[in-house]
């Protein structure tokens, strides 16, 4: 049996299409804003953390900006609570983008052994965290990072460093999104024609990061997001999209549609603000439009 494929994308940013592989052609902008707000609709009696619980663990000596830019994204989705882990010499700057932020600093400026057991027992506690982003790819480091994906115990949404040879084997049996690039993609051994059966063999959520964004899901189904413009390759925009999707299933929301509602907003905001301003927006730009696109233009994206 062929796996199902769908196609979303955007026309003129405005109407989300799928089409199915029969070819029968239906607007996603009311299916979608129905699902989005079955999925996120919160009990009026529920109290702070259970609308979402997410950890960031990221960057590097050089790099502070990644997983700020997750964490970022993951409070713009409505995410209750964030958490940051991150190098101690950005402790202060993580701290200055968020006053809901609880920064969690390394013991040094590069994620080491010494930071295992306090990010699990961080991570034990959530529901969702994001891993990888901005981490050096040293081999003290990754070896790190490969441990504490095999221990933790919550769902998890892994970018950049976070995706390496061994991954796949690793991530088998737990709850995981992967959100690589080509690249990416190919240093854990993946092609595009082994994409669906690596999704299934690791019961994992792909989701293909590019001009058109390809999801495949656990049972080999792919779902395509097209959209966006040539300003998405500003640095960040992959660090959002796992913060994006980190939130959505923080709240509730299966893999698959959070993957592809959170790629339709990244490339929705992207295409807005081209109209405004061509190609000079940033990531930060990006994420400021979230929370407008979530409550006001839903049902367009």
């Amino acid at each position: 049996m062929v796996p199902q494929k769908n196609k979303y994308f955007a026309a003129d940013s405005s109407v989300l299409i799928c089409i199915a592989r029969n070819g029968s052609r239906t607007t996603m902008a009311q299916t979608r804003e129905t699902k989005y707000h079955n999925r996120m609709k919160r009990d009026s009696h529920s109290h702070k953390g259970d609308n979402g619980k997410v950890a960031v663990v990221g960057g590097s000596a050089h790099m502070h900006g990644a997983p700020l830019f997750s964490a970022l994204a993951a409070e713009a989705m409505g995410t209750d609570l964030v958490y940051v882990c991150l190098p101690a010499c950005h402790k202060e700057v993580a701290k200055s983008q968020s006053l809901n932020f609880q920064v969690h600093a390394f013991a040094h400026n590069e994620l080491s052994p010494e930071d295992k057991e306090p990010i699990l027992e961080l991570l034990a506690t959530m529901d969702v965290a994001v891993l990888g982003p901005g981490i050096a790819r040293t081999e003290e480091s990754m070896r790190v990072l490969l441990d504490i994906i095999a221990e933790s115990s919550c769902t998890l949404v892994l970018d950049a460093t976070a995706l390496q040879e061994h991954t796949l084997n690793t991530v088998r049996g737990k709850h995981v999104i992967l959100t690589p690039h080509l690249g990416e993609l190919e240093r854990m051994g993946v092609t595009l024609e082994t994409l669906q059966d690596s999704a299934k063999n690791a019961q994992a959520t792909i989701l293909l990061k590019g001009h058109t964004d390809t999801i495949a899901s656990q049972d080999g189904t792919l779902t395509e997001v097209k959209g966006g413009n040539a300003g998405l390759t500003v640095g960040g925009t992959g660090d959002a999209l796992a913060g994006c999707i980190a939130g959505l299933v923080a709240q509730g929301m299966d893999h698959v549609n959070a993957c592809s509602t959170a790629s339709t907003l990244i490339k929705h905001a992207g295409d807005t603000l081209a109209k405004e301003v061509g190609y000079s927006y940033t990531t930060a730009d990006i994420i400021r439009r979230i929370p407008s696109l979530l409550f006001h233009d839903l049902s367009a994206v």
